[in-house]
């Protein structure tokens, strides 16, 4: 394995990121894979918090739990500590360009052409968290599968 460790970063570390360390993680211990997978967000706000319920909900939905996970903030000794620092916006990717992370990468160029994960904790509702779920789930697989597992 060239990697052995993952951080995913969205702005809260309460809706996108807490799924894709999810996923990941979930991925992880069905191929039998030694990985480190966290999450942060490039803001304070939510800081000590659980993912949001909707996120919680969908990821339950898909045999995810990240209910116990608590959000933080991202660290520039984390640039360091991952081999892998993974943005899931453009947004994400320049507020970690500009904390130092010399080459984030983002999470939507592994099966969306580089699209945006959308944020859902401005969607009215429920609606749309099954849509962000299966791009996060469809990328985070494809991530692993390239930059890990070399496939």
């Amino acid at each position: 394995m060239n990697n052995k460790s993952i951080i995913f970063v969205c702005l809260g570390n309460i809706c996108r990121s807490p799924i894709a360390e999810g996923v990941a993680k979930k991925y992880a211990l069905e191929n039998n894979l030694d990985i480190i997978v966290e999450s942060a967000g490039t803001g304070s706000w939510h800081v000590g918090e659980h993912p949001c319920p909707d996120s919680v909900k969908i990821a339950r939905m898909n045999n995810v739990d990240i209910s116990k996970q608590i959000a933080r903030q991202v660290k520039k000794e984390d640039f360091s500590k991952y081999d892998l620092v993974i943005g899931l916006d453009s947004s994400n990717i320049q507020n970690l360009k500009n904390l130092g992370c010399k080459n984030p990468i983002k999470l939507g160029d592994y099966g969306y052409e580089g699209d945006d994960v959308p944020d859902p904790y401005f969607f009215e509702g429920f609606e749309g968290f099954d849509k962000v779920f299966e791009m996060i789930d469809i990328c985070v697989r494809n991530l692993i599968k390239k930059e890990v597992e070399g496939k």
